[in-house]
């Protein structure tokens, strides 16, 4: 039976479902890292945003999780004091699958964590959500984020053109790179290596392979 997992804890961090009150810890980490997140991350055009705003914004991402939609999850350090970056696994790329998109503060990068993330992510998907092909895309010119699916053992599938976003209004769409692992191809990736303890929304210990 398909659970979605609130809370996955690996050796050096913490994934979990946002919370309204960590809108002063998100806030830190998206105002330290503008310049980059807005170089990649359509999203991040909308920022600066309001602390009030913010906390909207995270009481929607409770609601999306709550209902079954999208699960998107904060990247804290492992004792929960500081957020690390975001990520998330999205329905939107077919029937039985789901895309891991990821995103790490920039006094963060460099040390792995968003393989770890993505990791984490891809055994839960299996493992919890149940789905048979895991997505992730990255633009091409984001050479440093397209190692990381690489480093886990996805397969570049296709470079599908003008297919991301753009990440300012009325620029051209890039095309974008689309790994893909299926359910069968997982124990012997490299992101099986990744262990994870996941808990549902009461705290329970789930189960993951």
């Amino acid at each position: 039976m398909a659970a979605t997992p609130y809370r996955i804890e690996t050796e050096r961090l913490l994934l979990r479902c946002w919370d309204p009150a960590d809108a002063p810890l998100l806030e830190d980490a998206v105002t330290s890292s503008l310049p980059e997140l807005q170089e990649w991350m359509p999203w991040a055009q909308g920022e600066p945003m309001t602390l009030d705003a913010r906390i909207e914004l995270l009481r929607e991402f409770r609601s999306n999780f709550d209902t079954g939609g999208e699960s998107i999850y904060g990247i804290l350090s492992a004792d929960g004091s500081t957020v690390l970056g975001g990520s998330g696994l999205h329905p939107h790329v077919g029937d039985d699958a789901l895309e891991i998109g990821y995103w790490i503060r920039t006094s963060a990068t460099g040390a792995g964590l968003a393989g770890e993330a993505a990791a984490a992510l891809t055994r839960a998907g299996f493992r919890l959500r149940g789905v048979d092909r895991l997505e992730i895309h990255v633009d091409p010119a984001n050479t440093r984020s397209a190692r990381i699916p690489e480093r886990l053992g996805y397969t570049m599938e296709a470079r599908l053109r003008r297919r991301l976003p753009p990440v300012v209004d009325g620029a051209p769409r890039s095309d974008a790179l689309v790994y893909t692992m299926f359910a069968d191809e997982f124990d012997g990736s490299p992101a099986a290596r990744v262990p994870i303890r996941a808990f549902d929304a009461a705290g329970r210990k789930l189960a993951t392979g």
